[in-house]
């Protein structure tokens, strides 16, 4: 998590924009975006060339290539001067150490459009890097944000994810853009219980920032300690494992930049209205589906695949993503997706149907009720997670439901840290009860690897309880959380009669004497 110093300096560096002419979010974070990706392509060069001044080999990865550019010099008066720019120039190291004007003609004339020509001609990063622009309009801003950047540590991949994390939280301040993101927490919290493996072929149909993908990537290299020295492996963790679709391309440039910054180097990061009549080929395609859909629109049935209308015959697009999803896994494959409650408990045809789809025809694993304030300042609606696995028979036993009460942030508008860093997220240990109280993630990740075993007789007053397949097909398939958990009654319900007529009595006798020591004062 981000906090103090470097908090402080994003905060300048933001302001910046804000305060030389750039105010659309978006378009901050990508400029401050590009710079970043720079800066980190030229620390990935120099890296590769103290490994081959070490080893004496030949470098294993030239980013920058010898010689020049193709792209001619002019001087003010249109007249060529040299015939290309040194690549030595266009990297970080140079820019940062040289004058505001000539940094500004380096960055306009030819950073950018060497950056449109990386990744070769099909990557997805080179796809959506092609239309990349740059839209600093002044030399003044570009060193000021230069010099800012310089200044921000970016020696490790955490520090890089927090300082990206915490500027998507930017685009969620800005209104309707923050449906593109998830609460980074929640997102780990998702990927922790899903566990995904080097085997697995992971996708996030409405992909946004690429927030879900970056975590899983993460969650893979803390805990497959060997898959970087398998070759297969880590050939598949580059090239095979990682999918993401959008239909913004700006979102798309963001989220394939934001694989590239956090290692991952041929991610699919691709341009697809995952809903459409004209999409298709990815059926049985994913073993692990990672999401927050859009929900709460409506679609033109007409524009909507008629697959997924056979499916669930509906408008509704958090509906239509849950056929989305089954139709996309592979068999056996598992999904960990947020949707809106009213998924639980609608009560029209094609709310039941899906809910008895998941129940009596798939796996229905678990359901984590999260708080209203998890996705605060811009929404306040209600949500839960849905564990499941595509088996087209069948299998659901028991489905867990946990009652997530605390995320460690405050559930106003303000989403301020309740806890000390160490004591924040799903990974966090040794909490007390108090702490407990503040953050949940922990807990629910304990309990949720324990739902075969004690999981099962938990009592139903508790945060986390599992209920029968049989009784929730007779309760319609209501999945709502509060449909089957107890509450604990007052203590008075369970007490004798006769003492609970001596405690009204003795009470009658205090009101008694309050009443007569009042009119005496009167």
């Amino acid at each position: 998590m981000i906090t103090g110093k470097l908090k402080s300096q994003v905060d300048t560096l933001w302001n910046a924009f804000w305060s030389g002419g750039i105010a659309n979010p978006l378009e901050v974070i990508e400029q401050i975006t590009y710079l970043l990706f720079l800066r980190g392509l030229d620390q990935e060069q120099t890296l590769a060339e103290r490994k081959a001044n070490t080893t004496g080999q030949p470098i294993e990865r030239r980013i920058f290539p010898e010689g020049r550019d193709n792209i001619p010099i002019l001087d003010d008066d249109g007249e060529v001067i040299a015939k290309g720019l040194d690549y030595s120039k266009m990297r970080w190291k140079y820019l940062s150490g040289t004058n505001p004007d000539e940094q500004y003609m380096i960055m306009d004339g030819h950073v950018f459009p060497f950056l449109r020509t990386l990744g070769g001609e099909t990557s997805s990063l080179a796809v959506h890097m092609k239309s990349a622009r740059f839209t600093i309009p002044t030399p003044g801003l570009l060193s000021k944000v230069i010099d800012l950047i310089a200044e921000i540590p970016m020696d490790s991949r955490d520090t890089k994810g927090d300082l990206y994390e915490y500027m998507l939280s930017k685009i969620a301040s800005a209104g309707q853009n923050g449906q593109f993101r998830t609460p980074r927490h929640i997102i780990e919290l998702m990927v922790a219980m899903v566990a995904p493996t080097r085997d697995d072929v992971i996708c996030d149909p409405a992909c946004g920032t690429c927030g879900f993908l970056v975590a899983a990537s993460e969650y893979l290299r803390d805990h497959d300690k060997g898959l970087f020295t398998d070759d297969r492996a880590r050939e598949h963790f580059h090239h095979g494992m990682f999918h993401g679709h959008d239909f913004d391309n700006t979102m798309l440039r963001i989220g394939s930049m934001n694989m590239a910054l956090h290692g991952v180097e041929g991610a699919d990061v691709s341009y697809k209205d995952s809903l459409s009549e004209n999409v298709a080929g990815d059926g049985a395609a994913y073993s692990l589906i990672l999401a927050n859909p859009p929900f709460a629109g409506s679609l033109d049935k007409e524009t909507t695949a008629k697959d997924l209308l056979q499916v669930v015959d509906t408008k509704k697009t958090e509906l239509l993503f849950m056929a989305l999803f089954l139709r996309q896994l592979k068999i056996g494959g598992r999904a960990a997706v947020i949707v809106p409650d009213g998924v639980l408990f609608g009560s029209s045809k094609a709310h039941k149907s899906v809910r008895k789809m998941l129940v009596e025809d798939q796996q229905l694993e678990g359901i984590v009720k999260l708080p209203s304030g998890v996705f605060k300042p811009y929404a306040g609606v209600s949500t839960a997670i849905l564990f499941f696995k595509r088996t087209d028979s069948g299998g659901t036993d028991n489905v867990w439901f946990y009652d997530l009460q605390a995320d460690g942030l405050s559930l106003d508008d303000k989403r301020s840290i309740l806890l000390d860093a160490e004591k924040f997220g799903p990974n966090a240990t040794g909490l007390s009860e108090e702490e407990h109280a503040k953050n949940n993630l922990p807990d629910v990740l304990a309990r949720w690897q324990n739902r075969d075993a004690d999981e099962i007789n938990r009592e139903r007053i508790a945060q986390s309880f599992c209920v029968p397949k049989a009784e929730i097909a007779s309760s319609g398939y209501d999945l709502s959380i509060n449909r089957y958990k107890q509450v604990v009654h007052e203590e008075i319900e369970h007490r004798a009669p006769k003492d609970i007529i001596a405690e009204l009595k003795d009470m009658e006798a205090d009101i008694a004497q309050g009443l007569t020591e009042l009119e005496a004062l009167l």
